[in-house]
């Protein structure tokens, strides 16, 4: 039996390739192959984060094909990058697998894609190709996305995604509240650019529902409520390169390390961390507030400046500000964020309340200052402040700046209130318990790779006729027979009595594996809801219950991921 094949395809920004492209180590750990799907734009910037990272780049084949925009024009133009992406994209994968499948040892046995690219699904399944779903954001985001359609016929938005009038909502009652002000497709752009995401994720939360698995870059215990509410999404996060002791690779930005001698130097629980991910952009006067802020608090900061952050962002710092704070302060293009995080100098994380970013803060018991950008981040900022109460918001004025004296103000009130460090610590206890040997996160993917290693298993039984000698096979092994037609589309047969024994055998053995997994993930229901969650239909039945169901004849479990409380 080769090596299961498998083509990962993420959205191309950063925050989307760095958890698949984790997801993607996991599987190569337990001996698959995998290819990586970028586009052409970002191809040369992901190669380059692997330079020194061998043990990343001889598992993991990087391809690329275009994204529809040319290389001048604006990829943060998100309306024109999906037009692009719909427009160039799904036919250029489907020459790549095609491609791939005639020249590769191993064809692609299953395409994982990421939550956003519905599309890739949707060519994966017209190949005749198993297919996952990865959402690398919260849980929550996705089921504010899957109800965009309850949202319009609810009357909250209208046909385009606009806002019908100012409200605020809840989607359950441990859920951050959500202002119609703050959806995440009307922080993106013009109003023309904010139709086309809308329209763009009403089109993906259909392609999704072809998927054969749904996985989600987070972990019950931090969103119980949004799970409740996605019963078909298996939690497997988060998913950190520092769970493996291993490095993060797919950065967009080279890192500089010497940061990390820097942090050695400074004092315990002393460091102010401040990054903006990938998008975020300031002008010159905010950034300039930012910098007095950071003055301000008189404490060591290490600052993430990324060359487009600010137009001319050299010549944005507040006179003499460079020379001010040299002794307490680093500034550096890129860092390695989540050595950085887990440093015993940093002592809080002002972030934009990237999904990643606020996995890795969380998973390193450190306290945050949320000041989100777009998209997403403003709904994480509401995980963070209400629900988890870890972290802060700074407020801006009423011009829309946040001032210096904001953060300086924010900083003292957090790092002031142990409270926040503690309820912190706890959060990082609860997340580590996850993703540890045991843990539910753990678990999942665990059982996710073992579904994959059954479809593998169930492959390599290939019969040549159909069934003649049907009295060889008891009641048992005839559903097992018509789970491996459902599974692989194989005929299952019985070529003769001599060969019978030894094909039966590999039918069993494939179906006490299904029944191990269903046993051990299948867990208690909590109350149903009764809010509407689905755009039209809901989602396939989570593919490994659902054989599991269909191998032991019981009825679908009301969840597929482990629910337990910590500890338990």
């Amino acid at each position: 039996m080769g090596s299961l094949h498998v083509l990962a395809i993420p959205y191309a920004a950063q925050g989307h390739v760095i958890p698949l492209m984790e997801l993607s180590q996991n599987l190569v750990m337990h001996g698959f192959k995998v290819t990586f799907v970028n586009t052409d734009f970002s191809q040369e910037r992901i190669v380059k984060s692997f330079a020194g990272k061998d043990d990343v780049r001889d598992q993991i084949r990087l391809v690329s094909i275009p994204d529809g925009l040319e290389a001048w024009e604006d990829r943060n133009d998100l309306g024109k990058a999906c037009e692009g992406i719909l427009r160039v994209m799904p036919k250029k994968l489907e020459e790549l697998i095609q491609e791939i499948n005639r020249t590769d040892d191993h064809e692609i046995a299953c395409v994982i894609a990421d939550g956003h690219m519905g599309w890739a699904l949707e060519v994966a399944e017209k190949l005749g190709i198993k297919r996952a779903a990865f959402w690398p954001s919260a849980a929550a985001m996705m089921v504010l996305t899957f109800r965009m359609q309850n949202l319009i016929d609810d009357g909250i938005v209208d046909d385009d995604g606009t806002p019908v009038k100012s409200q605020k909502f809840h989607l359950s009652p441990n859920m951050p509240t959500i202002n119609t002000a703050n959806l995440p497709w009307t922080s993106i752009g013009d109003s023309t650019a904010q139709t086309l995401v809308f329209k763009y994720l009403l089109r993906n939360n259909k392609s999704i529902t072809v998927a054969d698995w749904l996985i989600c870059n987070s972990t019950y215990d931090l969103e119980p409520d949004a799970f409740s509410l996605a019963q078909t999404l298996l939690p497997v996060g988060p998913l950190l390169a520092s769970n493996r002791q291993a490095n993060t690779a797919g950065h967009f930005w080279p890192e500089d390390s010497t940061c990390l001698e820097w942090l050695d130097q400074q004092p315990a629980c002393s460091v102010i961390y401040v990054a903006f991910g990938s998008f975020t952009v300031f002008d010159k006067a905010q950034f300039r507030e930012l910098a007095l802020g950071l003055e301000l608090c008189n404490r060591p900061f290490l600052w993430v400046v990324r060359p487009d952050i600010s137009a001319g962002a050299n010549d944005a710092y507040p006179e003499g500000f460079q020379e001010r704070v040299s002794t307490r302060g680093l500034m550096v293009g890129w860092a390695p964020q989540q050595k950085v995080l887990s440093h015993p100098s940093v002592a809080c994380f002002l972030s934009h309340c990237g999904w990643n970013s606020t996995m890795e803060g969380v998973s390193n018991g450190v306290p945050f200052l949320c000041w989100p950008y777009f998209g997403d981040q403003i709904l994480n900022k509401g995980y963070i402040c209400d629900v988890w109460r870890v972290g802060l918001g700074l407020d801006p004025d009423e011009r829309g700046v946040i001032l210096g004296e904001e953060i300086q103000n924010k900083v003292d009130q957090l790092l002031m209130d142990e409270k926040f460090k503690a309820r912190a610590m706890e959060l990082k206890e609860m997340t580590g318990h996850n993703v540890r040997e045991g843990g539910k996160s753990h678990n999942n993917l665990k059982n996710f790779i073992e579904w994959i290693n059954i479809f593998l298993v169930a492959r390599s039984i290939k019969l040549n006729q159909s069934l003649q000698n049907h009295d060889l096979l008891s009641e048992e092994d005839d559903v097992v027979g018509g789970f491996l037609e459902q599974l692989v589309g194989l005929d299952v047969s019985i070529v003769d009595r001599n060969e019978a024994p030894e094909c039966l055998q590999l039918v069993r053995n494939l179906r006490a594996r299904i029944s191990a997994i269903a046993k051990a993930s299948r867990t208690p229901s909590y109350s149903a809801t009764k809010a509407r969650v689905w755009s039209s239909r809901p989602p396939p039945p989570h593919f490994g219950y659902r054989l599991a169901a269909h191998c032991n004849k019981v009825r679908l479990p009301k969840h597929t991921c482990d629910t337990s409380t910590t500890g338990e």
